[in-house]
């Protein structure tokens, strides 16, 4: 495996005290043309490893690319995270042909926050402040695919994860929570989507993906979900020992399967 890292423009726009990234998983045997664009969760606080790094690395030991966006989170605001999520979009197409890359062929990965992330990205198509900076930002930044583990997809009202509402809204929640909400903004169109979560997760209500994935039924857009009934939060590829890790860990095998299923 070959990895690289480089910031996502050499003038980070925006203010800020931290330069996005973006990291290149290369497999050495590659079997496929398409690439994952990932975004870690966190609560849009932090940038946890195990689901960028971990997810990435698990990609790439299966023959496919991997790139993962350290996105700037709190106290950095919306629309900053969004426009870093695009730009690595747009960063893995521009640089297609070098990784032997299908345009066609980019899927975004989250999970928890970055599960929502990954999901706006998938959903809101408005322009947002500071794009168009140089000939990367031609690119499209909408996914072929989206990948969700245990998402937060309401920002407002009952199944709401506040915390990571808050740390991308702030003030602006009254604002922007309904626009940015993928059960509700999703269109005819959006990403074909593989989805897990857990029934027992108590951070993340599981009624995040249970909405998203009626919402996505009601537009027609291709969905593989999976619901384990046990489990807690934030778990990634479940790595652990306990019959309940080992039964969450198939997820990992069934996205495989689901990415050869579509042609990636």
């Amino acid at each position: 495996m070959i990895t690289d890292k480089k910031n996502l423009w050499e003038n980070t726009p925006g203010i800020c005290d931290e330069i996005p990234t973006i990291t290149s998983y290369i497999p050495e045997n590659k079997k496929s043309d398409a690439a994952i664009v990932i975004f870690p969760g966190g609560g849009y606080a932090i940038r946890a490893a195990h689901e960028g790094q971990g997810y990435a690395e698990f990609l790439a030991e299966n023959g496919l690319c991997a790139f993962v966006v350290d996105y700037r989170v709190a106290p950095h605001k919306f629309p900053l995270p969004l426009l870093d999520a695009r730009r690595g979009v747009r960063t893995v197409r521009y640089y297609a042909e070098k990784y032997g890359i299908d345009k066609n062929k980019i899927a975004v990965m989250g999970s928890s926050a970055g599960g929502n992330l990954a999901a706006i990205t998938s959903t809101y198509y408005d322009k947002i402040d500071f794009e168009g900076a140089d000939e990367i930002d031609k690119e499209d930044f909408i996914p072929n695919a989206q990948i969700l583990c245990y998402p937060v997809i309401d920002l407002i009202g009952e199944y709401a994860h506040i915390g990571s509402t808050e740390n991308l809204l702030g003030d602006r929640i009254d604002e922007m929570a309904e626009k940015l909400s993928p059960a509700i903004i999703a269109k005819k169109g959006t990403p074909q989507t593989f989805i897990w979560h857990t029934f027992a997760d108590d951070c993340v209500n599981v009624n995040n993906t249970i909405k998203y994935i009626k919402k996505l039924k009601e537009i027609g857009t291709d969905t593989e979900c999976h619901i384990f009934s046990k489990g807690g939060h934030g778990l990634g590829l479940a790595p652990g020992d306990d019959d309940v890790s080992k039964n969450v860990a198939q997820w990992g095998g069934l996205l495989l399967k689901w990415l050869k299923f579509i042609g990636f």
